[in-house]
């Protein structure tokens, strides 16, 4: 199946036009083991869009093939190994922000149940190698999904540079801005910036349903 017909079927009526792109990174794939597995590329997009109230922006998947699970910065299910430094710091803002939490061992998948798109920006690379592909075009697809989810008055949570990029194009109420959690700079405003309970009050504004983090 080509890459383009993983999507769902709205998904591949809102990127009708960005098809091209996808099948020109769609041929590169093959000549290269990628991360995540080719199955889970488009695994952030999934749920239906009207369900979609919170969107958490990553760079581009772990470089660890057994990281990689095609969600912006969670591990899959049944991870043993070591967390990495970014979700741990994640993790630990979460803790200190909202107390108890939903999620186990860096597996974020119980947030996608309730709604949030984990979605990296760049949605491949090469194993063992980060933003192997970030001149292949991935930004072009990943900037419509962010325009379209922009419309359905979800709420972006844009940690670090390469995520604020998109500011321009998401209005400020729909915004929860910081620098990025990794530990180059978690402690220049990362930690103690509150995302999460920020991103329920947002959500109880517009009438939504909170997460339960």
């Amino acid at each position: 199946m080509s890459l383009f017909l993983q999507l769902t079927d709205e998904w591949q009526a809102e990127l009708s036009h960005h098809r091209a792109v996808i099948d020109s990174i769609d041929e590169r794939l093959h000549d290269e083991a990628i991360n995540p597995d080719r199955a889970k590329i488009f695994r952030a997009l999934e749920q239906p869009m009207s369900t979609c109230s919170v969107v958490i922006v990553g760079q581009d998947p772990y470089p660890n093939a057994e990281d990689a699970c095609g969600l912006a910065f969670s591990l899959p299910a049944g991870h043993r190994g070591k967390v990495p430094p970014t979700l741990r710091n994640i993790l630990q803002e979460l803790e200190d922000d909202v107390g108890s939490a939903s999620v186990k061992n860096g597996d974020l998948t119980p947030w996608t149940d309730q709604g949030v798109v984990l979605l990296n920006r760049i949605l491949t690379t090469k194993s063992g190698e980060s933003l192997a592909h970030k001149d292949w075009g991935w930004q072009n697809v990943t900037d419509a999904i962010v325009a379209r989810l922009v419309r359905n008055n979800s709420i972006f949570i844009l940690w670090g540079n390469f995520a604020r990029d998109l500011s321009s194009v998401i209005p400020q109420s729909q915004r929860v801005e910081s620098v990025h959690p990794s530990p180059l700079s978690a402690y220049r405003g990362f930690f103690g910036s509150r995302p999460f309970s920020t991103t329920n009050q947002r959500l109880r504004s517009v009438g939504r349903d909170p997460i339960n983090w």
